[in-house]
């Protein structure tokens, strides 16, 4: 429990002392809060009697506010079995009758006032979760708080402290996490900013987070001492709580999609000199003494906010695709996810633009939550203007595909002259047009692969280092262009594992959406010539497939026998019925994220050659190769017969996901390609 005291130099008091005087609702009601102070009814909590995650909530007085905090978390509980131990610091008022009728919470008496700080320490005291999280009762919870800092704990190891957006009931942001400087004062950063822009929204390494919502592991904050009663009671106790968290080797941090309403100062509300607020200034002196020689450490007070991000980054890096990634989609999304995530792993500062300009509130939550910074209008007026205005501060730049890579190389070599400009070709986009143009026979798709193979060829001799998703592909540029830096970064993929033996099974399952030339043109030969094959052998086999495809595409393959699932956002059930995948690509380039997709739930794949090329797998061993109809039937036919062969290329599959689309490799080629 604490307020920042030092406004940095008088642009910052004027800029904070406008914001101020602005008028703006009461409440904003995109934030959905409950009312303070009216009857919201009966109130019985869903906790557990095993809980993974314990609420530590102190209270003294303000029950009508006790009451509003209590009744959001009944209205979005964690996602996780919790409790809710509530602590009444002796309040003069009727706030232990209340509570008393509340089901579900743990409900603490402090015989004596303690204050915040003795409150918290006797709430964890108590405490059987393994992540504490500490709450103030002046704040409310919005939907998926508690699971967003739990998650952060696993998302970035070597987290020891997390803490959530704070916002203020009219909608602007309290704190996005904090800068202490080195006389102990702090900065609450993007205070009073719109709680939306994304340069607020990711996930990062800050130097304390507010006592308001924090989480800590159970076990580091019993090693801690708890919060330090020094500073009892209360003030710079979660300043001195992150301080010496970081002093263990862990850091703190910041995360945006824990958004927490805080109506702050109403349980502390006095002048600065009198009441509870005169222990801000002495905690501060207090502060400054114990860690007196790591705040030599810190920036001195009046250092630009800009500055001080900077010296914390090793680096910013931006990636520039398409579109948006999305993880349901399509196997170049979950790459992209996973390179970024290894970026931020190594300390960068990762930016990420779409050059089609679409971004949803759900992707800007999604990446910041991975610590993703996203470029999107109206933040940023466009790509340019934003390398235009940083490109003294990029490290490198990833240009995803030729076609963006084509637009921006220059730009970047104009604007951020001393990064390094990274080509991702995701596939070699002429290699799969010229196999389509073939498939074809069309003259027109020759000359378009042609036209391609001119300009990807023209960027992996320009860019700084290429990456390739296979061994045939960077064999390939190796004779074409033998100066170019070529990588092998190849699809990076969790391993799943097997959920189901092999009895029981049947069927096959295809993964991919229409858009994706090959994968239609893969549809309609399934259609068309495979299942009929399939049928001649086994009258009651089915295909499933699982991809967007558009309603007249759809019901037309419908009606030719397959099922059609649309997207499906959990493939676990699908791959722990069926047989085996199907991959029956007769084009294409790069490799398959089908294939992988597959592999990694010990699910044995049937495809053709162009499907499993570059992929170090082997005939028999890791895959059925069919490249005719009558060859995926009779490949079927051999798979359902002999259990030995279905259960030998289910652990080959695992194996070689293992080995070749792991992000140990992944992370490899990033290092090679930054450094």
């Amino acid at each position: 429990m604490r307020i920042s005291i030092a406004l940095r130099g008088w642009r910052g008091t004027l800029a904070r002392i406008s914001q101020e005087l602005v008028r703006r609702p009461a409440e904003d009601d995109s934030l959905d809060m409950l009312p303070v102070g009216t009857a919201l009814g009966e109130l019985a909590l869903p906790t557990s009697k095993v809980p993974e995650v314990s609420i530590v909530i102190p209270v003294y007085g303000k029950i009508e506010y006790s009451l509003a905090c209590l009744h959001s978390i009944a209205a979005r509980p964690p996602g996780m079995p919790f409790e809710v131990i509530v602590i009444d610091d002796a309040s003069p008022d009727d706030t232990v009758a209340v509570l008393s009728n509340v089901g579900g919470i743990r409900l603490l008496q402090n015989k004596t006032n303690l204050g915040f700080i003795g409150s918290c320490n006797a709430g964890a005291a108590v405490a059987k979760g393994a992540v504490l999280i500490f709450l103030n009762n002046d704040t409310q919870v919005t939907q998926g708080w508690a699971d967003a800092l739990v998650r952060a704990f696993d998302a970035f190891p070597g987290t020891g402290v997390a803490g959530s957006q704070l916002v203020y009931p009219d909608g602007r942001l309290q704190e996005a996490g904090a800068w202490v400087f080195s006389d102990a004062s702090a900065w609450n950063i993007g205070r009073f900013e719109s709680r939306r822009d994304p340069a607020y929204r990711y996930a990062r390494e800050v130097d304390y987070v507010s006592g308001a919502s924090l989480a800590i592991p159970a076990k580091l904050f019993a090693d801690l001492g708890g919060f330090d009663p020094r500073f009892a009671p209360g003030y710079y106790e979660d300043t001195d709580l992150a301080f010496a968290v970081r002093d263990r080797g862990f850091t703190v941090r910041y995360v945006p999609d824990s958004v927490v309403i805080h109506a702050e100062g109403i349980s502390s509300a006095a002048a600065p000199d009198s009441g509870m607020k005169r222990f801000q200034a002495i905690n501060l002196h207090k502060l400054a003494e114990k860690w007196q020689e790591e705040l030599t450490r810190q920036p001195a007070p009046g250092t630009p906010l800009t500055t001080i991000d900077r010296q914390r980054r090793r680096g910013s890096i931006l990636v520039v695709d398409t579109s948006t990634p999305d993880a349901s989609r399509d196997s170049g999304s979950v790459r992209l996810i996973a390179m970024m995530r290894l970026l931020v792993a190594e300390g960068l500062h990762v930016v990420f633009a779409p050059d089609d300009g679409h971004v949803s509130e759900r992707d800007i939550t999604m990446l910041g939550g991975l610590g993703v910074e996203v470029v999107a209008r109206p933040w940023h007026a466009s790509i340019p203007a934003w390398i235009a205005a940083h490109g003294a501060d990029l490290h490198s730049a990833i240009l995803c595909r030729h076609s963006v890579a084509t637009q921006y190389e220059r730009f970047v070599r104009r604007h951020a002259p001393l990064a390094r400009v990274i080509f991702d070709t995701v596939d070699l986009h002429f290699l799969r047009e010229e196999r389509a143009a073939v498939q074809a026979g069309s003259a027109s798709l020759s000359r378009q692969a042609q036209a391609t193979r001119r300009q990807e060829l023209d960027v992996i001799a320009s860019a700084d280092a290429t990456f390739v998703v296979s061994e045939f592909e960077r064999s390939l540029l190796a004779r074409l262009l033998p100066e170019a830096r070529v990588l092998l970064l190849s699809n990076i993929h969790e391993v799943h594992g097997r959920t189901a033996g092999f009895a029981g099974r049947r069927d096959l399952l295809f993964v991919g959406g229409y858009g994706h030339p090959p994968n239609a043109d893969a549809m309609r030969w399934m259609a068309s010539d495979i299942l009929p094959a399939l049928r001649r052998l086994d009258p009651a086999v089915r295909i499933f497939v699982a991809g967007d495809v558009p309603v007249e595409q759809r019901s037309e393959l419908a009606q030719a026998g397959l099922d059609m699932l649309g997207r499906v956002d959990d493939l676990q059930p699908l791959t722990a019925h069926c047989l085996a995948s199907i991959a029956p690509l007769r084009f294409g380039a790069g490799v398959k994220g089908k294939v992988n997709m597959s592999m990694s739930h010990g699910l044995p794949v049937i495809g053709t050659g162009v499907a499993t090329e570059g992929m170090q797998l082997a005939d028999g061993v890791d895959v059925l190769v069919a490249n005719t109809p009558d060859d995926f039937a009779s490949a079927y036919q051999r798979l359902a017969g002999d259990e030995h062969l279905w259960a030998s290329l289910s652990e080959h599959a695992l194996e070689n996901v293992r080995n070749h689309f792991s992000a140990t490799a992944a992370r490899d080629a990033l290092r090679q390609a930054i450094n």
